[in-house]
């Protein structure tokens, strides 16, 4: 796992982020190039520019100045044109490298088990895919290409500083190992402060991806006031993160100018002596005032880059380290046919956390085209049944077989094609009836998807929306009623034809009316087809050929409706406490 190390640059996180880029480095060396021929014709125009000066000014000789006139301007010419070509070529590697990069986070995302989005918050995901690939991106649009651009124009501006006077060049550099230490200090400054901006940027994505989600929340209870206090600080906080960074580069920028101010006025106290004994020409001393000018840009640039550069390698820790967590379900089968419906639990033993078991050696037999009921108190483990069919998580001991096969042997892709979800709270997208329906599949066609509403009873309602199958139903289905919603995620279990279905407390948040519809689209469903059915309203479950009762993760009784009301036991109690509040 990627860890913190502290560094400005560091090798190996640099290395994997270059990973990334190895599909276009055709074009990364094109921009490389361009970048040391700006480098070049950079230098050329102050060295062009002195000796206009000691060779066609002072010499008196118009034509020879005009010839060099229009060579300075076409070297400015193809500088633009390579200007251009250069930010445009880093800016695509770049773009191009955050596509491939988050598409392979959300994909890695994608197969992460629910645990893992049971301990982390989903705003902090939502800023290693966005805000954090972003900053990976700006190392190749504003970052690696300018430092190697800006450190090839300061070498090259040197060399040749030296090789036109070296004591110009030394009394020029006096100030250089002053702004070295100057650097160092900001560097370090700047990283620390990076850190906590993308800390604190994290701190607020989450605040409001939760806070949105649950506004409903907040407004029932009156929270606002409160709500909007805690969101201040956590903004104030993010706030002072950035005045850091701000004062760092408050700070250096001064400085750098203050040492630029002191090389000038080095170089023109022992230049101008030196003209005037004729050690140096004047066309040398003009070339030196650019030079130093030229010397000290690319360095604030630098800075300025750099600091560019460590933010990407901020925003790379982050995400791979995302990348590095292996919550995930390993997908290890390759069984992609033959699940008809027969499910088995042979002593399966459960805990989402070290030894704290929500299933104790659950142990029952659900055969194809049956129907089998859970009940019992919350938290007595029928939801995690459910999941550890779809290998949402893993059982630690015993085993799952599906016809024969332990679930494990089956690729996972496949196992969930087969097996529908019908939960409590649905969850629709803003999209359209249909594409809920459908999930976007092509293979589904529209007939199909009318052909299911009429069976599942939800073709009436459809039909009195505006725009009936292509009505957006906004974020998470908030157009239309809980019944509804839950109406059309039938349809979406009806059309992707599963062989098992499972129907998790599917009408406990109904009206009577809409229980009737629901109930009607259950029997269904379940025609033909092994379904596990959990359900606190034991009205909806008489018909299922089994009902299995538990307790804090064992069955503590299984039979039919009747023979579970004759054994006068947790069942019978339950029933008849229901049918007294009826």
């Amino acid at each position: 796992m990627a860890q913190v190390t502290g560094k400005a640059f560091d090798m190996g996180l640099f290395g994997r982020v270059m990973t990334f880029a190895r599909p276009y480095m055709r074009i990364f060396y094109l921009a490389l190039f361009l970048t040391i021929l700006l480098a070049a014709l950079g230098v050329a125009r102050p060295w062009l520019i002195g000796k206009a000066i000691d060779v066609y000014v002072i010499n008196d000789d118009p034509q020879g100045l005009l010839y060099l006139t229009l060579l300075v301007i076409g070297i400015l010419l193809l500088e633009a044109v390579a200007q251009f070509y250069q930010t445009y070529y880093s800016n695509w590697i770049g773009q191009s490298v955050t596509i491939d990069l988050r598409s392979k986070v959300f994909s890695h995302v994608t197969g992460f088990n629910l645990k893992y989005f049971d301990k982390t918050a989903v705003g902090t995901v939502v800023t290693r895919c966005i805000s954090d690939i972003e900053t990976i991106s700006d190392i190749f649009s504003q970052g690696l290409l300018n430092i190697l651009g800006e450190l090839l124009k300061l070498i090259v501006v040197v060399a040749v500083m030296f090789a036109i006077s070296w004591q110009l060049t030394l009394y020029s550099l006096v100030p250089i190992p002053f702004l070295i230490v100057v650097m160092v200090v900001f560097k370090n400054a700047i990283k620390k402060a990076f850190q906590q901006v993308r800390t604190q940027v994290q701190r607020l994505n989450a605040f409001v991806q939760e806070h949105i989600t649950g506004m409903s929340v907040v407004q029932v209870f009156n929270r606002e006031a409160e709500e909007k206090a805690k969101f201040i600080e956590i903004n104030r906080s993010h706030r002072k993160a950035h005045i850091r960074s701000v004062w760092a580069y408050s700070i250096f920028f001064p400085v750098v100018e203050i040492l630029s101010a002191v090389s000038l006025a080095l170089l023109v106290w022992w230049g101008v002596g030196g003209a005037l004994e004729d050690k140096v020409t004047r066309g040398e001393l003009v070339a030196f005032i650019l030079f130093i000018y030229m010397l000290y840009r690319p360095i604030r640039q630098l800075a300025d880059r750099f600091n560019v550069l460590q933010m990407g390698m901020v925003g790379s820790e982050r995400v791979f380290k995302l990348l590095d967590v292996k919550d995930r379900i390993e997908d290890t089968g390759d069984v992609r046919e033959g699940i008809r419906g027969n499910i088995v639990f042979d002593g399966v033993w459960f805990a989402y956390e070290g030894e704290d078991w929500v299933l104790k050696d659950l142990s029952f037999e659900v055969k194809k085209g049956e129907t089998v009921a859970f009940v019992g108190a919350t938290g007595a483990g029928k939801s995690s049944v459910i999941n550890l069919i779809n290998r949402f998580y893993e059982f630690q001991k015993g085993d799952i077989l599906i016809d024969g096969r332990s679930i494990r042997d089956y690729d996972l892709s496949y196992l969930r094609s087969q097996v529908a979800v019908v939960l409590q709270d649905v969850f629709l997208f803003s999209e359209s009836v249909r594409n809920n329906a459908t999930l976007s599949n092509p293979s589904i066609s529209e007939a199909e998807v009318r052909s299911a509403a009429e069976a599942v009873g939800a073709a009436d309602f459809i039909e009195k929306l505006p725009g009936k199958y292509d009505y957006n139903v906004r974020e998470r289905g908030s157009m239309l009623s809980v019944g509804q919603r839950q109406l059309i995620s039938f349809i979406r279990a009806y059309v992707y034809k599963p062989n098992i279905l499972i129907l998790d407390e599917a009408t406990s948040s109904v009206d009577t009316e809409s229980e009737m519809l629901i109930q009607h689209a259950i029997d269904k469903l379940t025609e033909n087809r092994t379904s596990i059915v959990i359900a606190h309203r034991l009205s909806t479950i008489q018909k299922a050929d089994k009902i299995i009762v538990m307790d804090k993760g064992r069955i503590t009784e299984q039979g039919s409706h009747a023979e579970l009301l004759e054994k006068d036991g947790t069942y019978k109690g339950l029933f008849d406490l229901q049918f007294k509040e009826g």
